[in-house]
């Protein structure tokens, strides 16, 4: 016959076997967490490289602005009618600045410009 000694042994012997299981799931856990973490070093990064970087990315803007502002100016030298911007704007229902800048884009063809408008 079990005593409560035997009782209190087996108890015991079960929860130390919970613990080690509770155990062995959690690291098994962590080790899966493990796996997906990366790992890379932090590393500071230095004044000169964000000067660096701060340089190329202020010349691309300027570049880009310089690029822009000839493109304005060839549209600006291309010549239209008034007529066709009236006409752009009566039928579109567009701004007259904005049926300029189409006609002006495609070079004062109106009917290049009012199928670009249409699609």
């Amino acid at each position: 016959m079990a005593g409560p000694e035997d009782n209190q042994t087996e108890g015991v012997e079960v929860e130390e076997e919970n613990k080690a299981l509770k155990t062995k799931k959690h690291d098994s856990g962590a080790a899966d967490l493990e796996k997906v973490t990366d790992y890379v070093e932090e590393t500071e990064i230095s004044a000169q490289s964000i000067g660096d970087a701060m340089k190329a990315v202020s010349d691309r803007k300027a570049k880009e602005r310089a690029e822009r502002q000839e493109r304005e100016r060839e549209l600006a030298k291309v010549k239209i009618n008034k007529e066709d911007v009236d006409i752009i704007v009566n039928e579109m229902e567009i701004p007259s600045a904005q049926a300029e800048r189409k006609l002006r884009e495609f070079k004062g063809d109106l009917v290049a410009a009012l199928v670009e408008l249409t699609n």
